[in-house]
């Protein structure tokens, strides 16, 4: 059997690890705060009393979005997302700080919602922001690109939201802001990772032009229980 490598099951090492404190626990099952990230997460190969925390956890007609993993749920959850995608890993990512890109802060969220509203790189809620750094850059003070850290587990952390205005694109601001938001997380000690729609070509091979290598194709579902126990 292979041995279990954390980013195998990235939310719960997160969940249970650097981010407990965002974490909403009912037994085994645990989830971000709802207002935070949309992710939860089980033990590995969870069993029928690790589903059964599940469903207490969410509440009748409640999800569980499960990242990477693959499970099977009980025959009464409802699998009403699969998104395919593709994990990939820093395999030498020429990182370097970016004296354009701001730290974003919470009075910066209205105008980052509108943004990914705009843009649609993936959730983002609320309270995303205190998942960790968050850099932004600005013209005429207008926020036109973004992105920042989602997961964090030991040893790694997830780059995730990175986003241009459309009326911006093809000035490479995504890329820099990934090469700064990298840059971050290799001072502080973490290998950055990064999570694509397997269907964004476009993005993956920006990705792997920066120096980022897939190491595994994943699933991304969300199982939703019935409307009432």
């Amino acid at each position: 059997m292979a041995e279990h490598h954390p980013l195998d099951n990235p939310a719960l090492a997160a969940l249970t690890g650097p981010h407990a404190h965002l974490a909403e626990h009912h037994g085994t099952a645990v989830r971000y705060h709802p207002d935070v990230c949309p992710m939860a997460a089980l033990p590995d190969d969870p069993s029928t009393g690790d589903w059964a925390d599940a469903a207490a956890l969410v509440g009748p007609g409640g999800s569980m979005f499960l990242p990477v993993v693959t499970v099977r749920p009980p025959a009464v959850w409802q699998t009403t997302m699969q998104l395919p995608g593709v994990q990939m890993i820093d395999g030498g990512v020429e990182c370097a700080p970016d004296d354009e890109a701001v730290v974003l802060s919470a009075t910066d969220v209205p105008e980052m919602l509108d943004l990914v509203r705009r843009t649609r790189p993936g959730p983002f809620l609320p309270r995303t922001i205190e998942m960790g750094t968050y850099l932004g850059i600005r013209r005429d003070s207008r926020l036109i690109a973004m992105g920042g850290e989602r997961l964090r587990l030991p040893g790694w952390t997830e780059i995730s939201a990175v986003c241009t205005d459309p009326d911006s694109r093809g000035q490479g601001l995504a890329s820099r802001i990934v090469l700064a938001l990298a840059d971050g997380i290799r001072r502080r000690g973490d290998i950055p990772i990064l999570h694509a729609d397997a269907r964004n070509v476009g993005a993956i091979r920006l990705y792997a032009a920066l120096g980022f290598d897939v190491r595994r194709e994943v699933m991304f579902r969300v199982f939703t229980t019935p409307d009432r126990t």
